[in-house]
């Protein structure tokens, strides 16, 4: 399965971790604590953390920020995937998004399934690019941060994972603007 090249030096990426609730503050982000501590313990630096309100307009508003931020290489939220009314960050992430990566999603929805059974079609756990960062909404649940970390990011963000990973092509996300 998994499988690093050891003869490849990790390359530590740079990610900001976004909650999206109305309820949650940072004394009880559970979600937002445990992809904290995975992302440190992987050796990434937490470059910022946030809570925003399940608003599209301070989600999209928050995501702009860090976009164009070059300190940030990756984005990460937890929280408003759902179906119930307040549960918008799929529609924010989709308004910025220039790339979805599609794969992301139905990757999820298998390691998700394999745990919570059909439950998982629930979610709306999506993934895209804009301005060169990388852009992950996860469900708020501890169990999903889990999920979407331990089965996918901590793979695709390390530069050693073979046969291919996001880091080795970040250099290249946006070299169509380099060719205009």
């Amino acid at each position: 399965m998994p499988e690093l090249d050891k003869s490849r030096g990790f390359i530590p990426v740079s990610i900001a971790l976004l909650t999206v609730s109305d309820t949650r503050s940072r004394a009880d982000d559970k979600s937002g604590d445990i992809l904290e501590e995975r992302i440190k313990a992987a050796g990434h630096h937490l470059a910022a953390r946030e809570i925003v309100a399940d608003d599209r307009d301070l989600i999209i508003a928050q995501l702009r920020r860090w976009i164009i931020d070059p300190a940030i290489d990756v984005v990460i939220s937890t929280g408003g995937t759902g179906l119930t009314g307040r549960d918008v960050t799929p529609e924010a992430f989709h308004a910025v998004y220039e790339k979805e990566i599609d794969g992301f999603s139905a990757v999820f929805h298998a390691i998700s399934y394999a745990k919570i059974g059909v439950s998982t079609i629930q979610s709306r756990a999506t993934a895209g690019v804009a301005g060169g960062t990388y852009l992950f909404a996860l469900p708020g649940s501890p169990g999903a941060c889990k999920d979407g970390w331990d089965g996918i990011l901590q793979w695709q963000l390390d530069y050693r994972f073979k046969p291919c990973n996001f880091v080795e092509i970040m250099p290249r996300l946006e070299e169509h603007k380099r060719r205009q």
